[in-house]
């Protein structure tokens, strides 16, 4: 049922370059082919609905009212459930679900998963456009969690604008929350990834009713002196130090090359602190990354046996990448962007959405089913299949691709913050929705005359060819 393999950045306002908070994810589905598509879905009140998931049969009243949230779901939701993964809602609260996570069998014991309790198919749905904050949303979840029990293990990412929080579902009732350090960074994938949590501070710690009375009673936990959510609730075992630890150690590697670590060691921090100010792009980079310049990368000149060694962090399953930015340099009402990418992270740009808009551009809200590439979502996954077929070939004009998307990027988004910044009510939505759909465009011009280079110069590399003698 799960999505079953993302990897999880979050960052405080003060580790950030801007002062903005930033919580990003790769949500890894399936297969490699899982369309998907990003919408707005407008606000509602007095409504009369009942949820119901088609994946486990989950079943729930939707409240009457909720805010204006974008999503990004998948296009097939007969097959694959809805999956709506990421949002911002009109109260600037950004949430992204879920980085799956494992229990292990002794906690599980007890509290097994509830087979048709709030899943990934349906969490995002009923959370995000509920809540008022980051630290309501790790409320809310909680209570429902509570009411309907879980069937599998998730971590839910929630951020503001003053506060990022990372919560874990561990057991079929039993949970934990963290509130990431304003000047701190955290970084997980696929394992249970807290490690203290201080009961005597509620204040940047939050966690089920009964926690430690469950994990007294069931004797869970190995420490003598600490209560680690990790040690106690995790999995620590071959897999891990193949499939998720070495993601971790590579994106802390990247914000602190000076720390040396083991890309196997089972003691990597979750509490953690950059070199530096970290960007958008820092993030990104993270995302998109294959143990870049390691022995470890696929598309790298290791050993084969070191190449496949470690799990990348950007795979052909990655089917929705993100950035969600909460700033704090600009006026609210402009405040929330999502930098959103459809193709593969490794090749294909972050594209950047105001959320405070009216719609999405049709472009990425209607993706088809079947090959089309006129959607954004085909579009991106043609140019990643286009640059990995010819690697060596088309790499560097690949990175000046990006490079040059980014820069204009920048420079579009710097012009409407000036421009918005004179604006309010539906006038400032109305421009902003119509500036997203400008960058849509540039983005699609920029990608589709790429698409052209690369297919113009892969003729030329065809192994079928010879050359003729001009003497005979």
């Amino acid at each position: 049922m799960n999505e079953s393999a993302c990897t999880t950045i979050l960052v405080g306002k003060k580790a950030s370059i801007d002062g903005s908070t930033m919580i990003a994810r790769n949500d890894d589905t399936f297969l490699p082919l899982t369309p998907q598509r990003f919408v707005m879905q407008q606000a509602v009140s007095g409504r009369h609905e009942t949820l119901e998931s088609n994946i486990n049969g989950f079943k729930a009243p939707l409240p009457e009212s909720g805010y204006k949230t974008t999503f990004t779901p998948n296009v097939e939701v007969d097959r694959w459930g809805v999956f709506n993964e990421t949002s911002i809602n009109e109260r600037n609260v950004a949430m992204s679900s879920t980085e799956s996570v494992y229990g292990n069998e002794r906690a599980l014991a007890y509290d097994p998963w509830v087979k048709n309790g709030l899943a990934e198919d349906s969490l995002q749905t009923m959370v995000a456009p509920f809540i008022d904050s980051a630290r309501h949303g790790v409320k809310y979840l909680g209570n429902l969690i509570k009411k309907y029990g879980s069937p599998e293990g998730n971590g839910i990412l929630l951020s503001d604008a003053n506060e990022v929080w990372y919560m874990e579902i561990v057991t079929g009732h039993h949970w934990a929350a963290t509130r990431i350090p304003d000047d701190a960074y955290a970084i997980a994938a696929n394992q249970v990834a807290q490690d203290h949590i201080d009961f005597n501070d509620p204040d940047n710690y939050m966690w089920s009713d009964g926690l430690q009375e469950f994990v007294a009673e069931h004797h869970l936990n190995p420490s003598k002196d600490d209560f680690n959510f990790r040690r106690i609730f995790g999995t620590d075992n071959e897999k891990d130090r193949h499939y998720n630890t070495p993601r971790v150690w590579y994106g802390q590697r990247c914000f602190n090359p000076e720390i040396e670590q083991d890309p196997q060691s089972s003691n990597l921090p979750f509490i953690c602190h950059a070199n530096r100010l970290l960007s958008v792009e820092d993030l990104e980079d993270v995302l998109s990354s294959h143990y870049n310049e390691t022995p470890y990368d696929p598309l790298g000149h290791g050993s084969e046996a070191d190449k496949k060694k470690f799990r990348p962090i950007s795979l052909n399953r990655t089917q929705n990448s993100h950035v969600l930015q909460i700033r704090n340099d600009v006026p609210a009402q402009q405040a929330a962007l999502m930098w959103i990418c459809f193709g593969v992270p490794t090749f294909t740009p972050y594209v950047p959405f105001y959320s405070n808009a009216n719609d999405t551009d049709p472009s990425w809200s209607e993706t088809s089913c079947d090959y089309n590439i006129k959607d954004a979502y085909w579009m991106y996954r043609t140019l990643s299949m286009l640059t990995e077929t010819h690697y060596s070939n088309f790499l560097q004009e690949n990175r000046d691709y990006l490079t040059d998307a980014k820069e204009e990027q920048h420079r579009l988004i710097a012009e409407t913050d000036k421009n918005a910044a004179e604006l309010s009510g539906q006038e400032l939505v109305a421009y902003l929705t119509t500036r997203n759909h400008e960058m849509v465009a540039e983005m699609r011009d920029r990608t589709m005359k790429e698409i052209g280079n690369f297919v113009k110069q892969g003729l030329q590399l065809s192994k079928l060819t010879f050359d003729m003698d001009a003497n005979l």
